[in-house]
């Protein structure tokens, strides 16, 4: 039986490293759509840059899909998850973790792809200065 469109997705983000960037023309579509709360960006060469740069500097990541709603008769899917991951200049290489989720169109392969997760979580709470500025200000919003 055939892999879906959103279990392709799911099966290319369980292990982030750089050999799945020679598997994202099975997934995307060349004129891809990318937007995340840090990027937007348009085709399939620069979603691979883009991908690529960013796991330059990270240790380990993967993601850990927990639900999904997918409306298959409209080619659209939404993807819950957890990133874990180790970047060498956050948190001194620690293990970290992200909550997020990613909406998907497709037909027979993903032609938008959007991420919302909170950077400020991701990646400015884990910078020594802005870090301590951000948790400061979240504690006195009662934010968690």
């Amino acid at each position: 039986m055939a892999l879906t469109v959103p279990q392709k997705v799911r099966n290319l983000y369980q292990r982030f490293d750089k050999k799945i960037l020679k598997t994202m023309p099975d997934v995307y579509s060349n004129d891809i759509q990318f937007r995340d709360p840090l990027h937007a960006l348009n085709g399939l060469s620069n979603l691979t840059e883009y991908l690529s740069g960013m796991m330059d500097d990270l240790l380990e990541c993967r993601f850990e899909f927990h639900h999904s709603m997918e409306l298959p008769e409209r080619g659209e899917a939404l993807l819950f998850w957890t990133m874990h991951y180790r970047h060498k200049k956050l948190a001194g290489g620690k293990q970290l973790e992200l909550t997020g989720n990613t909406h998907i169109l497709f037909k027979d392969k993903v032609y938008y792809h959007r991420d919302y997760f909170d950077a400020g979580s991701m990646l400015y709470e884990h910078l020594p200065v802005m870090g301590f500025a951000i948790r400061q200000i979240k504690k006195k919003v009662g934010a968690k």
